[in-house]
């Protein structure tokens, strides 16, 4: 009588196919191991680089809301700026109404009181009248309208002023008219100076 091996031949085959099932499953998983690093590392340095760019669109918008409020100020500055170059010419008529000579004191007095009055404002604004008078010549801020030549001041000396010259809030708003003791030399150097004072203030 044969022994009956088809029992015990189907049990050796089942038990290869799991063992196969097995194998093919740590593949599987190793594989899926692999892909799931891998995904991750590229989340990683996704999230880096949105970080990066979140940082960076930030400065971008601080730099640019600090520009812009630069911006405003320089504007409203310079339409003030503007506004007080067009009343210089007021001031400059003042300048002479107090100078003339008049009989009406109370006339005299009462513009007096005005140009105080408006000037005081105007300084709390930002403008300040440029000191010329005994002065040492400064071609930044001093225009040379006459030079002269006397022993009675030091060169470069301002000897008087044909027009008051102005800054407003540290910036020139309009240079000193004004006649100083100069030397032939030093007039020509301080003429090249006034001429690239100019040159800068075009700029």
């Amino acid at each position: 009588m044969q022994p009956d091996t088809s029992q015990s031949g189907q049990g050796a085959g089942y038990s290869n196919d799991t063992n196969h099932v097995e194998d093919l499953s740590g593949v599987q998983l190793a594989s899926e191991v692999t892909s799931l690093s891998a995904e991750r590392d590229q989340l990683v340095r996704e999230k880096g680089e949105l970080q990066d760019r979140v940082l960076r669109l930030q400065a971008e918008f601080d730099n640019f809301r600090k520009r812009s409020e630069r911006d405003r100020s320089e504007f409203s500055q310079y339409a003030g700026m503007e506004t007080l170059r067009e009343i210089l010419p007021v001031l400059d008529n003042f300048d002479i109404a107090l100078k003339t000579e008049t009989s009406d004191k109370h006339y005299a007095k009462g513009v007096e009181m005005i140009y105080q009055r408006m000037v005081e404002s105007l300084k709390k604004l930002g403008l300040e009248p440029i000191e010329t008078a005994g002065e040492k010549f400064d071609p930044h801020i001093h225009q040379a309208i006459e030079k002269v030549q006397t022993e009675d001041a030091p060169d470069h000396t301002i000897l008087s002023e044909f027009q008051r010259g102005y800054r407003f809030k540290g910036k020139l708003l309009r240079p000193a008219w004004s006649k100083w003791r100069s030397t032939p030399s030093s007039f020509r150097n301080l003429t090249c100076l006034a001429y690239a004072s100019d040159e800068t203030r075009l700029l």
